[in-house]
């Protein structure tokens, strides 16, 4: 593959410290309203809005540049009925004895269960599948590298750009998830990484009162 062609650094715009610490700071009061919602309202979202949350998602760093993410955005009231049922027979499994004991006991203060009712309310899923290798136009298959850390960026990326333009979201990865392959039509090169789900909150949402680690739990500094 020939080199890239390099051209000057546009874009990146360096702040006095003082500004820094503001920026950061506003940032993290921005994220810390964030939530997991699971009470969505039906009313729309306009498909730009999800566009320009994809392209900005889509800037993510990534191995080799390879892009190796696939985002299907389901709006149809149809397939996301479809998409309800096949992963509440997977939840169904999960919580019913597929998943051991103390995978539950976790997961008891959040209250969730086998039902599934924001898959079909809330107006778009995106599913975010991994694409494990490209095929090119002569039907050669083209590895993709660091795959799993590429795709998690850029959700992760996808979620704060959501969270920025006033949406909430809620990751789900029921398990296993192959039926999205036929359901959507996507072919074997992709693996289904999760669906996220995207709308406004439910007038009456409810969140757990939960917290998040403190810098000392979560980061070690070594200076």
């Amino acid at each position: 593959m020939p080199r890239a062609d390099f051209v000057p650094l546009e874009g990146y715009r360096e702040l006095p410290v003082e500004q820094m610490r503001e920026a950061a700071e506003e940032f993290l009061s921005t994220m810390r309203r964030r939530r997991t919602v699971r009470d969505f309202s039906s009313r729309p979202v306009p498909r730009d809005v999800i566009e320009r949350c994809l392209l900005a998602a889509g800037t993510a760093p990534n191995g080799a540049n390879r892009q190796p993410w696939r985002f299907v955005v389901v709006g149809s009231p149809e397939v996301k009925k479809k998409i309800r049922r096949e992963a509440e027979i997977e939840e169904e499994a999960f919580y019913s004895g597929k998943a051991p004991q103390e995978w539950l006991d976790a997961l008891e203060h959040l209250g969730t269960d086998a039902n599934k009712p924001f898959l079909e309310r809330a107006p778009w899923l995106i599913v975010i599948f991994a694409e494990r290798y490209e095929v090119s136009a002569d039907g050669k298959k083209l590895k993709n590298y660091y795959v799993s850390e590429s795709v998690g960026i850029a959700t992760g990326m996808l979620i704060t750009a959501l969270h920025k333009a006033g949406l909430a979201t809620l990751t789900h990865t029921p398990s296993p998830m192959t039926f999205l392959n036929d359901l959507l039509g996507r072919p074997d090169n992709e693996r289904p990484f999760l669906i996220l789900v995207v709308g406004c909150p439910d007038g009456d949402a409810q969140v757990p009162d939960i917290g998040k680690k403190s810098i000392d739990e979560i980061a070690v500094f070594i200076e």
